[in-house]
């Protein structure tokens, strides 16, 4: 877990010899965890065995990004792609326990491929009401001689009463630039002049073409396969929850949900089974506590990828 030799620019966070006691002793683990307040802690084991101590009905957010139907190594420990059935059975394993967990106004989301998305949504209607499938963008991914390439992942969103939860769209507001501006007696139509630029607001869809995949040159960058951008987490915890609200991921990684939930001032709490891993998010955490910034987030709403002014505010505040 030392770290590792890296190019100049290369911004990946890295684990060095001397902080790596330390940051162990942050870790609640099956050894220590008894009588221990779980808010704000990462719990460092085997899921199952670690939702025990989460209270029922205390979560107001659960995020949730488990293993897509596919073979995948997570630091040594291999997840293998099966059939949809058997997929179908892992996914109820656990899934109901954790839905044990949300509070009666709370929300759920669930991450997931093409290849997975069905199963996801069968698991999750047998406990949840679903309300809305997200889909967005990975600008980035293997290319395809013999199958189009995947560039999309979807998000499920769900809620355990409908009539009853929390959402905020005013909070994920994003900021797009003008193309073709209009104009109503020589003045902007809903839309704004800058000296950057036309921008006008508008309200999220449930499609999200704005999302860049963590990688080399990004300060939130770890070496997680499969690690999900701040600025993703950040539209659902600011739209789903409010300050001081409690955010739970069972399948936490290399800590994205626990950090934007600090960073946009929620309570949370993660379990993830693979002790480096929980490392990574622990310095995460710490580098927090200086450094708020959400890439792609700035004045209250959110930007559109590589769009130059939020570029500048985002190098600016580094």
């Amino acid at each position: 877990m030392a770290e590792k030799e890296r190019a100049k620019n290369n911004r990946t966070i890295n684990l060095r010899d001397d902080e790596i006691s330390n940051l162990k002793k942050k870790l609640l683990t099956k050894e220590n965890i008894s009588g221990k307040n779980i808010e704000n802690k990462i719990l460092n084991g085997d899921m199952l065995e670690m939702l025990k101590y989460i209270p029922d009905c205390s979560a107001d957010l659960i995020i949730i990004d488990p293993p897509y139907n596919l073979s995948k190594n997570f630091g040594g420990l291999k997840f293998n792609a099966r059939s949809a059935d058997s997929y179908d059975e892992y996914l109820s394993s656990w899934f109901p326990t954790v839905c044990a967990k949300l509070k009666p106004n709370g929300s759920l989301y669930m991450c997931g491929d093409w290849k997975c998305t069905s199963s996801l949504q069968r698991t999750i209607e047998k406990e949840l009401t679903i309300l809305n499938r997200i889909t967005w963008q990975r600008e980035k991914g293997r290319g395809a001689k013999s199958n189009w390439k995947n560039g999309m992942e979807d998000i499920w969103f769900a809620v355990k009463n409908p009539n009853d939860y929390y959402f905020n769209v005013d909070a994920v507001m994003m900021k797009r630039r003008v193309l073709a501006p209009y104009k109503v007696n020589g003045k902007p139509k809903d839309w704004q002049e800058s000296e950057n630029g036309n921008f006008r607001l508008t309200y999220p869809s449930n499609f999200w073409d704005d999302i860049s995949i963590p990688f080399w040159s990004m300060s939130e960058n770890t070496d997680h396969p499969t690690q999900k951008a701040e600025k993703l987490y950040a539209k659902l915890i600011l739209a789903s929850s409010k300050e001081g609200d409690f955010v739970f991921d069972p399948f936490l990684g290399s800590g994205t949900a626990s950090v934007v939930a600090k960073k946009l001032g929620r309570k949370y709490c993660g379990i993830e089974i693979n002790e480096e891993y929980c490392l990574w998010a622990e310095k995460r955490l710490e580098i927090a506590d200086v450094d708020k910034t959400i890439q792609g987030y700035a004045d209250g709403v959110f930007w559109e990828r590589n769009s130059l002014t939020e570029q500048s505010k985002q190098s600016n505040k580094i």
